[in-house]
């Protein structure tokens, strides 16, 4: 099954999917194995892999890792063409529409096409919204590109309608890593209800309601990153699955 119709299935079936983020140079590769294992007991729906800078990280190396521990996808979250690899079952084929940076809209794309279509990994066009957040995040200062402004729910939701209209498959709403404040409530219900698009939240959610409050608004997507990077806070993940999914199991 390809990825993509994996997380419609999930979508279908829990109301919504869980996604945690793994940055390769954020959580160190002897723990990794140890993580996924815990994740994917705990219910999560699948990994994302990547970062706007990797410095020491490897991503073989952890997707390796994760593999070794566990079933649920790995998808590719890049931050650039280095970020690229065939051990992934999936990998996000981002376009920032955000922004107004055209090499982040289609120039790294041509680049990176090829490379895809060699290794054969499957691309799940996204139409990626850097949303302000309270901060300068590194992907907005990365990207080069102005985040839109969190009171502009219409200029979210009429670009979201754009990317479907030149159809793309998802739509990511991105506050940042470790973002002040997540991607508003308001945001995401107009999105959803201009654009038929599953429609991915990340960024600043760091408890259970706030997700919950995210997939109420229409996300289909809920992802979480650098909350988990503290060890600490892994006994949380279950209870993160089990509020993002929001359609039970019935009990015969």
């Amino acid at each position: 099954m390809k990825t993509y119709n994996y997380l419609q299935d999930i979508i279908a079936n829990k109301g919504a999917a869980y996604l945690i983020l793994i940055d390769p140079d954020k959580l160190s590769t002897d723990k990794i194995s140890k993580f996924a294992k815990h994740c994917e007991e705990s219910g999560v729906d699948g990994f994302l892999i990547g970062g706007s800078l990797l410095l020491n990280g490897n991503i073989d190396e952890t997707i390796d890792s994760i593999k070794s521990s566990c079933s649920i996808p790995v998808i590719i979250f890049p931050g650039g063409i280095d970020q690229i690899s065939a051990k992934a079952n999936a990998l996000l084929y981002i376009s920032l529409i955000s922004g107004r940076n055209a090499d982040q809209i289609i120039g790294k794309h041509v680049v990176a096409a090829p490379l895809i279509k060699k290794i054969g990994i499957e691309p799940i066009s996204t139409g990626y919204m850097l949303i302000e957040s309270g901060k300068t995040t590194t992907a907005e200062y990365i990207s080069n590109s102005k985040p839109i402004p969190r009171n502009k729910p219409e200029i979210a939701a009429s670009t979201a309608l754009a990317a479907e209209y030149m159809g793309m498959k998802l739509i990511y709403l991105e506050a940042g890593s470790g973002a002040e404040l997540p991607v508003p409530n308001e945001m995401i219900k107009m999105v959803s209800q201009y654009c038929s698009l599953p429609i991915i939240v990340g960024g600043g959610i760091r408890d259970p309601k706030t997700a919950f409050e995210k997939v109420q608004s229409g996300a289909k997507v809920i992802v979480t990153g650098n909350f988990f990077e503290d060890e600490s806070n892994w006994g949380k993940i279950k209870e993160f699955a089990d509020t993002v999914h929001i359609y039970k199991p019935k009990v015969i």
